[in-house]
């Protein structure tokens, strides 16, 4: 007899324990369980975090996040008002507010992000086009930007900040506030929403990047003209700085060697005319340098005999 009670005391053991099993669940800090009962919703959603219990095989459990999510919008290429086309990226947070509507109207996460992409995407799409892209790109609406004075001087718009009316905070303000009613029928509390990239048209970007370079090369050709003015202006100060120190030097130059030379001609002066000796062969020196100075061995010149450079030969043929 107690060999038989045996394996049914354990068989009710185990039934026991899968039926606490079953039975027994826990919520972590970070979600929330909405117990359903034959797929409906069963009492109110549970966010107290520990152990708890259902009816088991009847009851089950469906966990929804209690956590601050992210929606990640897929770059969507929208017209602005001025007929520009651009490509929007946009990103945005939310999370359950409502966990049994949630689950009621959506069930799960895939379809909340489903719903994210209708809503938010249209909702965009509608702010852009009602708006200049000017208004997109630019958030501060009485910005000064800092300016260059030779890009203040310069002829044209460049440099210049257009006036705009919103901004795009206030754009993303606009979008929040139509997307975050229409939101709340859903379960879901939108946080926020802002635009993570916007870019240009493949079809118009080069064109933009072409006037982007137009301008910027408009003003480095001011800066180089500017440069070779400046550039000139210093060769010719140089130029002149030059001329003036060569004509002063070369003033120099004549004034020491005309001092040198009547100073010369004073010495040989005091030496040569102590007496007739001295000034005649004073004339004879002279005379040997004017010899070497215009005669060599190639050199034919024809001269009277009464010419005075000669007249020393004379003596040399006397004194034969």
């Amino acid at each position: 007899m107690k060999s038989f009670s045996i394996p049914i005391i354990i068989f009710f053991l185990v039934l026991i324990a899968v039926y606490l099993f079953s039975a027994a669940y826990t919520v972590s800090e970070t979600e929330q369980v909405i117990i359903t009962q034959f797929g409906k919703p069963v009492g109110e959603p549970i966010s107290d975090a520990g152990l708890h219990f259902k009816i088991p095989f009847i009851q089950e459990v469906n966990r929804v996040e209690k956590r601050i999510l992210e929606w990640d919008g897929r770059p969507t290429e929208m017209p602005t008002k001025d007929k520009t086309y651009i490509v929007v990226d946009t990103f945005g947070r939310w999370r359950i507010d409502d966990a049994k509507q949630y689950f009621e109207r959506l069930r799960d996460e895939r379809s909340a992000q489903s719903r994210l992409d209708d809503i938010l995407g249209s909702e965009t799409r509608n702010a852009i086009a009602k708006h200049e892209l000017i208004e997109l790109v630019r958030t501060t609406k009485d910005r000064q930007p800092v300016r260059d004075q030779t890009v203040v001087d310069a002829p044209g718009n460049i440099g210049i900040l257009y006036p705009i009316k919103m901004g795009r905070a206030r754009i993303e303000e606009e979008i929040f506030a139509k997307a975050a009613d229409k939101l709340i029928g859903f379960g879901i509390e939108l946080l926020d929403i802002r635009f993570k990239r916007i870019n240009y048209n493949e079809s118009v970007q080069q064109r933009i990047f072409d006037r982007m370079i137009s301008e910027r090369q408009e003003i480095a050709d001011r800066f180089r003209s500017e440069g070779a003015g400046e550039a000139a202006k210093i060769i010719g100060k140089k130029e002149k700085d030059l001329l003036e120190i060569e004509s002063e030097a070369y003033k120099k130059v004549q004034e020491i060697e005309g001092a040198a030379d009547a100073q010369a001609t004073e010495i040989y002066a005091a030496a040569y005319n102590q007496n007739e000796e001295s000034v005649a062969f004073y004339e004879f020196l002279k005379t040997m340098e004017t010899y070497e100075e215009m005669l060599d061995r190639d050199s034919t010149m024809i001269f009277t005999t009464d010419s005075d450079i000669f007249k020393y030969l004379k003596r040399i043929e006397t004194a034969k």
